[in-house]
Protein backbone atom coordinates (compact mmCIF):
# COMPACT_ATOMS: atom_id res chain seq x y z
CA UNK A 1 0.00 0.00 0.00
CA UNK A 2 2.91 2.50 1.03
CA UNK A 3 4.58 1.63 -2.38
CA UNK A 4 1.60 2.03 -4.57
CA UNK A 5 0.99 5.70 -2.84
CA UNK A 6 4.29 6.79 -2.89
CA UNK A 7 4.59 6.24 -7.22
CA UNK A 8 0.94 8.11 -7.50
CA UNK A 9 1.55 11.72 -8.97
CA UNK A 10 -0.60 13.47 -6.54
CA UNK A 11 1.27 11.92 -3.67
CA UNK A 12 3.63 13.73 -1.33
CA UNK A 13 5.38 11.98 0.64
CA UNK A 14 7.00 14.54 3.33
CA UNK A 15 3.30 15.49 3.82
CA UNK A 16 2.00 11.99 4.59
CA UNK A 17 4.03 8.92 4.83
CA UNK A 18 6.85 11.15 6.64
CA UNK A 19 4.59 12.14 9.34
CA UNK A 20 6.74 8.93 11.00
CA UNK A 21 9.81 10.06 12.68
CA UNK A 22 11.98 7.82 14.76
CA UNK A 23 14.69 8.86 16.85
CA UNK A 24 16.64 6.74 19.63
CA UNK A 25 14.05 7.32 22.62
CA UNK A 26 10.88 8.68 20.67
CA UNK A 27 8.51 7.62 18.24
CA UNK A 28 7.06 11.08 16.89
CA UNK A 29 4.11 10.97 15.23
CA UNK A 30 3.17 14.19 13.14
CA UNK A 31 0.10 13.01 10.95
CA UNK A 32 -0.81 15.72 8.19
CA UNK A 33 -4.36 17.51 9.79
CA UNK A 34 -4.56 19.25 7.07
CA UNK A 35 -4.23 16.36 4.45
CA UNK A 36 -7.66 15.88 4.64
CA UNK A 37 -8.95 19.04 4.27
CA UNK A 38 -9.75 19.66 1.38
CA UNK A 39 -12.38 16.92 0.65
CA UNK A 40 -13.51 15.90 -2.79
CA UNK A 41 -9.92 15.89 -4.06
CA UNK A 42 -7.79 13.11 -5.49
CA UNK A 43 -4.72 14.05 -3.61
CA UNK A 44 -6.27 14.82 -0.42
CA UNK A 45 -7.72 11.35 -0.11
CA UNK A 46 -4.41 9.63 -0.70
CA UNK A 47 -2.98 11.97 1.81
CA UNK A 48 -5.59 11.74 4.26
CA UNK A 49 -5.26 7.77 3.75
CA UNK A 50 -1.55 7.69 4.51
CA UNK A 51 -1.78 9.48 7.34
CA UNK A 52 -4.07 7.36 8.74
CA UNK A 53 -1.76 4.23 8.02
CA UNK A 54 1.34 5.95 9.41
CA UNK A 55 -0.54 6.82 12.47
CA UNK A 56 -1.58 3.34 12.64
CA UNK A 57 1.70 1.51 12.14
CA UNK A 58 2.97 3.99 15.13
CA UNK A 59 0.72 3.01 17.50
CA UNK A 60 1.23 -0.59 16.55
CA UNK A 61 4.97 -0.02 17.57
CA UNK A 62 4.56 -2.93 20.42
CA UNK A 63 8.69 -1.14 21.67
CA UNK A 64 6.88 1.66 22.95
CA UNK A 65 8.68 4.27 24.95
CA UNK A 66 7.65 5.64 28.27
CA UNK A 67 4.23 7.70 27.67
CA UNK A 68 6.09 10.80 28.84
CA UNK A 69 7.79 10.51 25.11
CA UNK A 70 5.13 10.46 22.90
CA UNK A 71 3.60 12.87 20.55
CA UNK A 72 0.10 12.22 19.31
CA UNK A 73 -1.76 14.26 16.58
CA UNK A 74 -3.59 17.14 17.20
CA UNK A 75 -7.42 16.81 18.45
CA UNK A 76 -9.48 15.99 15.30
CA UNK A 77 -11.43 19.59 14.65
CA UNK A 78 -14.57 16.93 13.39
CA UNK A 79 -17.65 17.54 15.22
CA UNK A 80 -18.58 13.96 14.80
CA UNK A 81 -15.83 12.51 15.34
CA UNK A 82 -17.21 10.36 18.86
CA UNK A 83 -19.77 8.86 16.22
CA UNK A 84 -17.51 7.51 13.99
CA UNK A 85 -16.65 4.81 16.55
CA UNK A 86 -20.50 3.70 15.95
CA UNK A 87 -19.12 2.70 12.32
CA UNK A 88 -15.59 1.89 12.96
CA UNK A 89 -12.91 0.97 10.32
CA UNK A 90 -13.93 -0.37 7.78
CA UNK A 91 -11.11 -0.63 4.84
CA UNK A 92 -8.01 -1.61 7.09
CA UNK A 93 -9.87 -3.35 9.23
CA UNK A 94 -7.21 -5.38 12.03
CA UNK A 95 -4.62 -3.77 10.63
CA UNK A 96 -5.44 -0.27 11.44
CA UNK A 97 -5.21 1.28 7.97
CA UNK A 98 -7.86 4.00 7.41
CA UNK A 99 -8.69 7.06 5.55
CA UNK A 100 -9.29 8.94 8.51
CA UNK A 101 -7.56 9.36 11.76
CA UNK A 102 -10.23 7.47 14.30
CA UNK A 103 -9.97 10.01 17.06
CA UNK A 104 -12.44 9.21 20.20
CA UNK A 105 -10.27 10.84 22.42
CA UNK A 106 -12.17 12.69 25.44
CA UNK A 107 -15.44 11.29 23.85
CA UNK A 108 -17.83 9.51 26.56
CA UNK A 109 -19.69 6.70 25.87
CA UNK A 110 -20.58 5.46 29.52
CA UNK A 111 -23.38 2.73 29.73
CA UNK A 112 -23.79 2.49 25.48
CA UNK A 113 -25.17 -0.99 24.76
CA UNK A 114 -25.41 -1.19 21.24
CA UNK A 115 -23.37 0.71 19.15
CA UNK A 116 -20.06 -0.49 19.96
CA UNK A 117 -20.51 -3.96 20.22
CA UNK A 118 -18.55 -6.00 17.67
CA UNK A 119 -16.73 -3.04 15.74
CA UNK A 120 -13.79 -2.32 15.01
CA UNK A 121 -12.17 0.20 16.17
CA UNK A 122 -8.16 -0.34 14.97
CA UNK A 123 -5.52 2.10 15.62
CA UNK A 124 -8.33 4.40 17.41
CA UNK A 125 -6.74 7.09 19.51
CA UNK A 126 -8.72 6.46 23.07
CA UNK A 127 -6.89 8.86 25.49
CA UNK A 128 -9.08 9.86 28.34
CA UNK A 129 -12.25 8.56 26.79
CA UNK A 130 -15.06 7.39 28.81
CA UNK A 131 -16.02 3.82 28.26
CA UNK A 132 -17.87 2.69 31.82
CA UNK A 133 -20.36 0.46 31.60
CA UNK A 134 -20.35 0.19 27.94
CA UNK A 135 -20.86 -3.16 26.06
CA UNK A 136 -17.69 -3.86 24.07
CA UNK A 137 -18.32 -7.51 23.24
CA UNK A 138 -16.49 -8.62 19.96
CA UNK A 139 -14.65 -5.33 19.09
CA UNK A 140 -11.50 -5.52 17.43
CA UNK A 141 -9.41 -2.73 19.28
CA UNK A 142 -5.97 -3.77 17.40
CA UNK A 143 -3.13 -1.31 18.26
CA UNK A 144 -5.31 0.91 19.91
CA UNK A 145 -4.02 3.67 22.08
CA UNK A 146 -6.23 4.19 25.68
CA UNK A 147 -3.44 5.92 27.57
CA UNK A 148 -5.90 7.14 30.78
CA UNK A 149 -9.15 5.65 29.20
CA UNK A 150 -11.81 4.62 31.36
CA UNK A 151 -13.48 0.97 31.12
CA UNK A 152 -14.76 0.71 34.51
CA UNK A 153 -17.51 -2.23 34.34
CA UNK A 154 -16.97 -2.64 30.38
CA UNK A 155 -17.51 -5.98 28.73
CA UNK A 156 -14.89 -7.17 26.36
CA UNK A 157 -16.11 -10.91 26.33
CA UNK A 158 -14.97 -12.28 22.83
CA UNK A 159 -13.63 -9.15 22.04
CA UNK A 160 -9.64 -8.81 20.33
CA UNK A 161 -7.49 -6.48 22.00
CA UNK A 162 -4.20 -7.04 20.58
CA UNK A 163 -1.34 -4.15 20.89
CA UNK A 164 -3.56 -1.65 23.14
CA UNK A 165 -2.15 0.62 25.08
CA UNK A 166 -4.10 0.58 28.31
CA UNK A 167 -1.51 2.37 30.41
CA UNK A 168 -2.89 3.92 33.27
CA UNK A 169 -6.33 3.47 32.69
CA UNK A 170 -9.10 2.54 34.63
CA UNK A 171 -10.33 -1.02 34.35
CA UNK A 172 -11.81 -1.39 37.37
CA UNK A 173 -14.28 -4.39 37.35
CA UNK A 174 -13.71 -4.74 33.18
CA UNK A 175 -14.95 -7.83 31.78
CA UNK A 176 -12.30 -9.88 29.90
CA UNK A 177 -14.14 -13.51 29.54
CA UNK A 178 -12.73 -15.27 26.68
CA UNK A 179 -10.90 -12.27 24.98
CA UNK A 180 -7.78 -11.91 23.28
CA UNK A 181 -5.15 -9.66 25.21
CA UNK A 182 -1.94 -10.07 22.94
CA UNK A 183 0.85 -7.59 23.26
CA UNK A 184 -1.21 -5.42 24.80
CA UNK A 185 0.19 -3.33 27.97
CA UNK A 186 -1.28 -2.43 31.10
CA UNK A 187 1.27 -0.37 33.26
CA UNK A 188 -0.70 2.06 35.76
CA UNK A 189 -4.17 0.62 35.18
CA UNK A 190 -6.47 -0.39 37.58
CA UNK A 191 -7.59 -4.08 37.55
CA UNK A 192 -9.22 -4.08 40.77
CA UNK A 193 -11.84 -7.05 40.41
CA UNK A 194 -11.53 -7.27 36.82
CA UNK A 195 -12.63 -10.95 35.45
CA UNK A 196 -10.16 -12.63 33.01
CA UNK A 197 -11.77 -16.07 32.96
CA UNK A 198 -10.67 -18.19 30.37
CA UNK A 199 -8.73 -14.86 28.51
CA UNK A 200 -6.37 -15.86 25.83
CA UNK A 201 -3.02 -14.57 26.70
CA UNK A 202 0.41 -15.32 26.16
CA UNK A 203 3.08 -16.42 28.57
CA UNK A 204 5.08 -13.19 28.45
CA UNK A 205 1.82 -10.89 27.94
CA UNK A 206 0.35 -12.08 31.55
CA UNK A 207 3.89 -12.47 33.28
CA UNK A 208 3.88 -8.51 32.73
CA UNK A 209 -0.02 -8.42 33.64
CA UNK A 210 0.24 -10.20 36.64
CA UNK A 211 2.68 -7.68 38.15
CA UNK A 212 -0.26 -5.23 38.58
CA UNK A 213 -0.86 -5.03 42.36
CA UNK A 214 -4.12 -3.93 41.77
CA UNK A 215 -5.10 -7.44 40.64
CA UNK A 216 -7.57 -9.39 43.00
CA UNK A 217 -7.18 -12.61 44.31
CA UNK A 218 -9.40 -14.48 41.97
CA UNK A 219 -8.07 -12.71 38.89
CA UNK A 220 -4.44 -13.90 39.63
CA UNK A 221 -5.78 -17.19 39.46
CA UNK A 222 -7.85 -16.80 36.47
CA UNK A 223 -4.39 -15.78 35.09
CA UNK A 224 -2.14 -18.17 36.72
CA UNK A 225 0.14 -15.82 38.14
CA UNK A 226 2.88 -16.87 40.43
CA UNK A 227 3.37 -14.79 43.61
Amino acid sequence: MAASLRQHPSFSAPSALSCLNRSRRAVVVRCCAAAGEQDGSRRSTLGALACGLCAGFAIATTAFPSIAEVRLPPLSNDPRRCERAFVGNTIGQANGVADKLLDLRFCDFTDNKDGLKGKTLSAALMADAKFDGADMTEVVMSKAYAVGASFKGTDFTNAVLDRVVFDKADMKGAVFRNTVLSGSTFQGANLENADFENALIGYNDARKLCLNPTLSEESTIELACKR
